[in-house]
């Protein structure tokens, strides 16, 4: 029950101001973003790929309002690009982007977020890597789609996210796994309404069982982002029979949660890439961190309780 109120807290400025404010925050928040410029990641980036991690930065922030903040976040994540180049990585170290970063909510947004996009696709495709399209509330997922089927057409390594929650994703992986693209299948982490989205965890669930069966039988190459232990026995169940082999999916988790985890898939074989965010404009991100899972929100009272 509490998802939803802290996801109504994600998008008050009133609350923005507060807990940015709260002295205990920044330590909490440290846990999950890991730094705010290019320059603070690197050594993160480092770190984690030398133990056998892959990672997908995400350079946060959403809340765009004229163009030329949608170019700067462009520039950003060309910025990025550049680092990765000297780390000669691969796809060791791909890109998240939310488009909404890019300009998709601003009148003529669709052109204007694709416009956006397409260099940093083409920037990250020459230096051997590539980029995935992260999906938000699902007002802005027809476009999110169509972008993604228009970058294909010249970077068909190009990935997107599907939301189980959502009643239309079942057909949406569907139409993906039989085009053979990338998709992280995750749960979904924006309040929506019960018209377009399941509300109860169990349905949400079952709802990624099925979908997930749908990615590991398809033609695509499925990413599970997940942190529940359960979920990752089954996705590795349904990949063997499936007959996939290991460098065929991929498990994806949040960076500063579940570490443990992320090492034991990997020293298993798996392919296991790390979602790292960094930025100044970290709000937002990290309040759906804390809606995502009580342990989350637990942490973060238990950090206002002994430090405040």
């Amino acid at each position: 029950m509490l998802g939803p109120v802290i996801l109504a807290a994600s998008r008050s400025d009133k609350m923005r101001r507060l807990i940015s404010a709260a002295p205990v925050t920044k330590p909490v928040v440290d846990r999950f973003i890991p730094g705010e410029t290019v320059d603070q990641v690197v050594p993160i980036i480092r770190d984690l790929t030398g133990k056998g991690l892959e990672v997908t930065m995400d350079v946060v922030g959403e809340d765009i309002t004229t163009p030329e903040q949608a170019t700067a976040a462009r520039d950003a994540y060309l910025d990025l690009i550049e680092r990765l180049k000297q780390l000669d990585l691969g796809t060791k170290a791909e890109m998240s982007i939310k488009l909404s970063m890019f300009g998709q909510a601003l009148e003529g947004g669709h052109e204007l977020a694709l416009d956006n996009v397409r260099p940093v696709v083409e920037a990250a495709a020459a230096i051997g890597t590539t980029v995935t399209l992260d999906a938000e509330d699902h007002t802005t997922l027809d476009s999110m789609f169509a972008i993604h089927e228009e970058l294909r057409k010249d970077f068909p390594q190009t990935g997107c996210v599907i939301q189980a929650y959502l009643f239309r994703t079942e057909a949406d992986a569907r139409r993906l796994a039989e085009s053979g693209s990338r998709v992280r299948l995750v749960k979904g982490a924006y309040k929506e309404p019960a018209e377009v989205a399941y509300q109860q965890k169990a349905e949400t669930d079952k709802a990624y069982v099925r979908i997930l069966k749908i990615l590991m039988e398809g033609e695509g190459y499925p990413m599970i982002g997940s942190h529940d232990p359960r979920l990752i026995s089954i996705a590795q169940e349904l990949a063997r029979k499936a007959g996939r082999k290991l460098d065929e999916y991929e498990f994806q988790m949040l960076y500063g949660i579940r570490s443990d985890e992320h090492l034991r898939l990997a020293a298993e074989g798996h392919r296991m890439r790390v979602y790292t965010a960094y930025g100044t404009d970290w709000y937002g991100y990290f309040m759906r961190r804390l809606a995502e899972k009580p342990a989350n929100l637990l942490f973060f009272a238990r950090s206002i309780l002994t430090k405040g």
